[in-house]
């Protein structure tokens, strides 16, 4: 089990942004679709314990958010469409070992993850350069590489891919869909989408449907055309 939702409701401001969200998502990629406003990336961030919900109940990766806050910290990661919001440290590598500041393995083993991560993700050249020097797309790796250099049970995306040229976009989808992580991964590109296992609809704040990736694109296309 992914994520359980029950009965969730979220108000920011003057605005109901998720009203009654119940869902059980098991698949190991799930995409989230929607318009623009429609609770995607409130629901995003109510998992990724980056809002708290106002009602209901979620659990994630097995764990109440509320009492498990800790553990799923360091069991999840997030991934956000403007990768400046994510680096943190001057180098490429001083970046990527940032993320490990948590983990309680030797010095020489947590050097071995960083050297592993960045070759995973060929930014081993860039490991000295300056991190807000890089390109657009060489930023999003470098994100990317930091969220999963941990080795996340569940990786959180929201728009990665969003302000990417395509040869970008391909590589954070190939990074995002590889490995063993479960994926929950808030998206426009439909195409993109529909290499998930299952996918959710969200409108106006509710879920519209759930189920199979293709056929939930599919029903989201149709109602666009109405």
């Amino acid at each position: 089990m992914t994520v359980r939702m029950n009965a969730v409701s979220l108000r920011l401001g003057d605005v109901d942004v998720l009203r009654d969200v119940s869902v059980e998502l098991t698949a190991r990629t799930t995409a989230v679709i929607g318009e623009n406003g429609s609770g995607k990336s409130s629901f995003a961030r109510v998992v990724g314990g980056l809002v708290r919900h106002d009602t209901g109940t979620v659990s994630v990766l097995g764990l109440g958010v509320d009492r498990h806050s800790s553990e799923l910290r360091r069991r999840t990661a997030m991934v956000f469409s403007n990768p400046d919001a994510q680096i943190l440290m001057p180098t490429v590598e001083e970046d990527v070992a940032f993320s490990l500041r948590g983990d309680k393995s030797p010095a020489e083993e947590a050097r071995e993850k960083v050297a592993a991560a960045l070759s995973r993700f060929g930014l081993t050249p860039l490991a000295d350069r300056p991190a807000h020097d890089l390109s657009g797309g060489q930023k999003q790796l470098l994100a990317l590489c930091g969220a999963l250099v941990r080795r996340p049970d569940l990786v959180i995306a929201d728009e990665p891919t969003a302000y990417l040229d395509a040869r970008n976009a391909a590589r954070i989808a190939d990074h995002l869909f590889g490995g063993t992580h479960r994926l929950l991964l808030v998206t426009h590109d439909l195409a993109l989408a529909e290499r998930c296992d299952e996918a959710v609809l969200f409108v106006d704040g509710q879920v519209a449907g759930v189920g199979d990736s293709r056929s939930v694109v599919s029903e989201y296309q149709a109602s666009l055309r109405c």
